[in-house]
């Protein structure tokens, strides 16, 4: 996002560091789904929900890998001991990076549409306002 075009709200939507924060959700969601019906012990996923990252870490990382996911489950998983094995357990890359997406998607639309209200509102009252 260029930041003289975009407001405050929606730029952060979509910074380095929110895409992790969504793609830390969605492991977080599927862990907790695969814990609860037993594919994964429940201290794990409630383990990988305390789970953080670094952005600079998952950059170092990304250098050297050069993959995008591989370098955040790194980061993530180098304080989970041998519990990180459950970490993206069952997913594909694709998996976290379209559902974040989606989930951001929702968030600016939100944002759109709240902005739209606004607009609508504002227009009724102009109008009212000019009417003659």
């Amino acid at each position: 996002m260029i930041d003289r075009y975009t407001r405050r709200d929606m730029g952060a939507i979509w910074t380095e560091e929110s895409k992790l924060k969504h793609w830390l959700a969605v492991e977080i969601a599927a862990a907790e789904a695969l814990a609860k019906y037993g594919y994964i012990p429940k201290s794990v996923a409630a383990k990988i929900k305390r789970a953080d990252f670094d952005v600079k870490r998952v950059q170092e990382i990304e250098e050297t890998v050069k993959h995008d996911v591989i370098a955040f489950l790194t980061n993530i998983s180098e304080n989970m001991g041998e519990d990180s094995r459950f970490v993206h357990y069952g997913l594909t890359s694709s998996d976290v990076l379209d559902t974040a997406l989606a989930l951001q998607m929702k968030e600016a639309g939100a944002l759109l549409r709240e902005g739209l209200n606004e607009l609508i509102h504002t227009l009724a009252e102009k109008a009212k306002e000019h009417q003659y």
